[in-house]
């Protein structure tokens, strides 16, 4: 099966902070403001999302490496966003630039790995 995915493709997802989203939620430290496990889970949802389109039917992405900086603080209440842009592609190994940001600037940034899987097949080495 060919992939033809190429550099370039942009992804943005956006969310509130809520709650479950805290750091005290996550048990990463005692204060109620977006977790840095959040945002990380935010912007892996937000590179997945932006190549799932590309991708054949039965392919998924499985994220392999993060590198990120968590800036600043975000407050419960907040809204928050990520910004992903594909910038290179190594055969099934996607690289992507990331960059979180709330309502009063950037909050994160860095870089993202992922690597394109056939769903079944990827699943049956794992179980078996």
């Amino acid at each position: 099966m060919e992939l033809n995915i190429k550099e370039g493709i942009k992804g943005y997802v956006e969310q509130i902070v809520t709650e479950k989203d805290s750091a005290s939620k996550y048990g990463s430290g005692m204060v109620d403001v977006f977790a840095t496990p959040a945002m990380i889970a935010l912007i892996e949802s937000t590179a997945m999302k932006s190549v799932l389109p590309h991708l054949p039917e039965g392919f998924n992405t499985v994220g392999t490496e993060i590198n990120v900086k968590h800036l600043k603080a975000t407050p419960l209440g907040m809204k928050v966003w990520c910004e992903t842009l594909l910038t290179k592609v190594e055969g099934k190994k996607l690289f992507f630039d990331v960059n979180a940001f709330d309502e009063k600037g950037q909050i994160g940034s860095g870089t993202h790995t992922r690597y394109i899987v056939e769903t079944a097949s990827f699943m049956q080495r794992l179980n078996g």
